[in-house]
């Protein structure tokens, strides 16, 4: 069973900076999508950002701009760099992997907290 394992999360002043890696378990074979999704204190999940093989990278209106994903061959599959840190970048984010076969993936999430 491959386990999804995000780091890089912190305390940060607004404006500054933090870049979210995902590493796995094992090898992680015939990656279609990886990608990142937060959830703050009573709000539900929301799409951060992803990168599909072949087509490109997607990103939510709300981090356009700010945040940059990429992928990686090794043990981390990808990173989310998240630049000019608003309070309401505040959540916990996940690292989301969907592949050709098998279940989609989901890490346990790494804590992101933005201070005004």
């Amino acid at each position: 069973q491959v386990q999804l394992v995000e780091s890089g999360g912190g305390l940060v002043q607004a404006g500054g900076s933090l870049r979210l890696s995902c590493a796995a378990s094992n090898r992680v074979f015939s990656i279609k999508t990886m990608g990142w999704y937060r959830q703050a204190p009573g709000k539900q999940r929301e799409f951060v950002a992803t990168i599909t093989t072949g087509v490109g990278t997607n990103y939510n209106d709300l981090v356009k701009g700010r945040a940059t994903i990429s992928r990686d061959n090794g043990k981390n599959l990808g990173y989310l760099q998240m630049n000019g840190l608003k309070p309401e970048d505040t959540a916990v984010y996940y690292c989301y992997v969907r592949r050709e076969y098998g279940p989609d993936l989901w890490g346990q999430g790494t804590q992101v907290t933005v201070s005004s």
